[in-house]
């Protein structure tokens, strides 16, 4: 008898969801999504972490946290800082 894959035929969330992963996974991308609209805004304004850090009155190990998937602690504070320094409004939409 040929063993079958539970999650064949099934949907990416729905496996998350019977991992107990989903919500982690979601909040990693998010993070990489908003990480990726930083570096894509500082590099159309032509700014580096090290500018970026003084424009935040940061540090630069700050701003590399910023760009870190794995760590936790953005806050929304720092999120509108970082949005300030580019001269954006932050939004937080609940959908």
């Amino acid at each position: 008898m040929v063993a079958r894959n539970k999650h064949v035929g099934s949907d990416f969330d729905k496996f998350l969801e019977e991992e107990s992963i989903r919500d982690e996974v979601e909040t990693v991308a998010l993070k990489r999504v908003i990480a990726w609209q930083l570096q894509k805004e500082m590099k159309r304004l032509h700014i580096s972490k090290t500018v970026m850090a003084k424009k935040m009155k940061t540090s630069r190990s700050a701003v590399d946290r910023l760009f870190d998937p794995e760590n936790e602690s953005m806050t929304l504070q720092t999120l509108n800082k970082a949005a300030t320094a580019l001269g954006k409004k932050l939004k937080v939409e609940f959908i």
